[in-house]
């Protein structure tokens, strides 16, 4: 997406049918009322009926958020920046990624949809399982909770002013939008656009 064509008004749309176009719009609260339901009781679960201990769960649970951060970076690097030669791919790149860099400040479109969240969340869920076992229910919970915290973070970033602590990572995502789209995909954290080379110089872009 060139810095031209980005528009700080308005909001995009998917679908000409006003259902389907529905479904591809949600909010913080709504994704809220999912997943942190789901992260108590799958805690609450293991610990209680798969005797995962305080300790393991405790550790399990922040290994997860861990993961979330890498996960995030890799899925925003090479998952929502896929190259995209063909129509049908150019279609799949901007409805899963490319609207949002066309209309970065649209509020419904800062969060994944319910239907493609769930789906891939449970996905998610069902492969830890698979290699986890019963791990799955604390190490999943604060994959979930990265999640949270990385939307709610891209929320208040395209929708408030940054507070001074935080200016870094508002500017990074900016410079990602407005100027260097192939660097800083950390949205959460920098961390891995550092360890990857990938953090946006300030030197060179001081707008």
């Amino acid at each position: 997406m060139q810095p031209e064509s980005i528009k700080n008004k308005g909001r995009g749309r998917i679908f000409e049918n006003d259902i389907l176009e529905f479904f591809t719009r949600t909010s913080p609260l709504v994704i809220y009322c999912i997943y942190f339901p789901v992260i108590g009781g799958m805690l609450y679960y293991g610990h209680v009926h798969q005797s995962i201990g305080f300790g393991r769960e405790t550790l399990l649970f922040f290994a997860g958020i861990f993961f979330w951060s890498l996960f995030e970076y890799f899925a925003h690097r090479f998952l929502f920046h896929l190259p995209a030669n063909t129509p049908r791919a150019k279609r799949f790149v901007y409805m899963m990624h490319g609207i949002h860099h066309e209309y970065p400040r649209d509020k419904g479109r800062l969060f994944m949809p319910v239907i493609p969240s769930v789906t891939l969340a449970t996905l998610i869920f069902l492969l830890m399982r698979l290699l986890m076992g019963w791990n799955a229910l604390a190490f999943f919970p604060g994959f979930l909770l990265g999640y949270i915290s990385y939307g709610s973070m891209h929320y208040a970033i395209h929708a408030y002013a940054p507070p001074r602590f935080m200016k870094a990572l508002w500017r990074n995502h900016a410079m990602h939008h407005y100027e260097t789209p192939d660097m800083g995909y950390g949205v959460s954290s920098v961390l891995w656009d550092h360890i990857f080379g990938t953090v946006p110089k300030l030197e060179k872009n001081k707008k």
